[in-house]
């Protein structure tokens, strides 16, 4: 199937073809022909499937006839935070390159006067964070109630940072008549309670299997101590080359402290966190983008909002402290058939997060440790890690893993007392 068999009009195709996409990805294949007929939509799909063009070529399509009116947006598109609704007007504008619709971004840390004026022109798309877009209508400065359109995007994220509140104040300011779109990465069951308030007979899609890695990208849990970290992760960044990277950290206080250590050795690098002005946190992400820097450390408030081309590498500096972060965090990189790597450092205090993630990916991860890689030839590729490759050497462990329980298995570890039937036999 091609663009063309999805029906849209040749506006929409020529901004795609220019763009160079050549032909739709499943979550678009399979969600712009229900969308097109008007349908609510309940989609999951990962990071990194076309998921933002899969709601934004067929709002353009749907929008092409009729006209805005001033401070009344014909559709509105919910997003978690500024990167990501930074990502989605972009993506909006390419598509919308040889259209005349009307958009406006509502984000924080942006002055309210812009805004202001553009809202009162009339916008056919409004984009918007939930906070901003409350401070907008507390202000009367916009009114929804004329939205055909609500898409509700990343929803899983919106419910970690706590907008779940924020968007159903929305909803009851929207009028009950119209077409929604909710998109997660996850499906979890608190997000298909929410869905459930917001969508009426909805066609559910679901791409990828709940919370999947890709198989374009080799990932490998790095063993190290914290009196040792800063320089491990520079041992790993040492020893290959790359595009692009980006270093994930858990705390604010580390993507400082990550970010002046890796400036002090000379590395070309910025920095991502919620506590950057926003002037600060578009000059980082473009300077990134356009190659002045290589290397980016951020924080998990800036993984659903990164769409970097050919990003090489993932680096945590933390094992994250949700699963599925972990799994949103290497997504960044093998995407479009791409190979692309992630490492992530841990130690002993980590225990409880790994088994998590194993338990959520539903395989065991990879771990390794810096006495096992040869670096003695610093100009050898990442292959250095290949060769030690723990699956093959416990095969007969891994053709007979059983997760644990892992809730016993935790409660037993912090009273110190671990029963024998526990432990997990460790291959000869």
């Amino acid at each position: 199937m091609n663009f063309e068999e999805l029906g849209l009009c040749k506006e929409i195709i020529s901004s795609i073809k220019e763009k160079g996409y050549k032909n739709p990805t499943e979550i678009q294949r399979s969600a712009i022909p229900h969308i097109l007929t008007g349908r609510d939509l309940l989609g999951c799909a990962q990071t990194g499937t076309g998921k933002t063009g899969s709601f934004i070529m067929p709002l353009a399509e749907i929008l092409s006839s009729g006209k805005s009116k001033s401070r009344m947006p014909r559709s509105l598109i919910l997003a978690p935070t500024r990167e990501l609704a930074m990502q989605v007007a972009d993506e909006f504008n390419f598509i919308n390159k040889f259209l005349k619709l009307q958009m406006a971004l509502l984000i924080g840390g942006v002055s309210f006067t812009e805004q202001d004026n553009k809202l009162a022109k009339g916008v056919d798309v409004l984009v918007a964070t939930p906070g901003r877009l409350i401070d907008h209508i507390e202000r009367g400065k916009v009114i929804i109630k004329d939205v055909k359109i609500l898409i509700v995007d990343e929803a899983d994220r919106m419910l970690d940072m706590g907008f779940i509140p924020d968007i159903m104040k929305i909803n009851k300011l929207l009028p009950k008549i119209r077409q929604t779109l909710f998109f997660s990465a996850t499906l979890s069951r608190e997000i298909r309670n929410i869905g459930k308030n917001l969508l009426i007979n909805p066609k559910e899609i679901t791409i990828s299997p709940y919370s999947s890695t890709s198989s374009n990208i080799d990932s490998y849990f790095y063993q190290s101590y914290d009196k040792n970290k800063l320089n491990d992760l520079k041992t790993l960044l040492d020893i290959g080359s790359f595009n692009s990277a980006v270093i994930f950290c858990n705390k604010k206080n580390d993507i400082d402290k990550v970010y002046r250590f890796l400036k002090k050795n000379n590395y070309k690098c910025v920095c991502l966190h919620g506590d950057m002005n926003q002037s600060s946190r578009t000059n980082s992400l473009e300077d990134f983008k356009r190659k002045s820097a290589n290397m980016l450390v951020a924080s998990d408030v800036a993984a659903r909002g990164i769409d970097v081309k050919d990003l090489s590498h993932v680096f945590n500096y933390d094992v994250p402290n949700n699963p599925e972060d972990y799994v949103h965090r290497i997504g960044r990189t093998g995407r479009a058939g791409k190979k692309g790597k992630a490492y992530t450092i841990f130690n002993e205090k980590d225990e409880k997060n790994i088994l998590l993630i194993e338990k959520l990916i539903k395989k065991k991860v990879k771990k390794l440790k810096i006495k096992d890689i040869n670096f003695n030839n610093r100009n050898s590729n990442i292959k250095d890690l290949e060769k030690i490759n723990p699956d093959k050497i416990s095969s007969k462990q891994n053709k007979k893993s059983k997760f644990l329980p892992v809730e016993n298995f935790l409660n037993f570890k912090e009273s110190g007392k671990i029963p024998e039937f526990l432990n997990i036999k460790k291959s000869i």
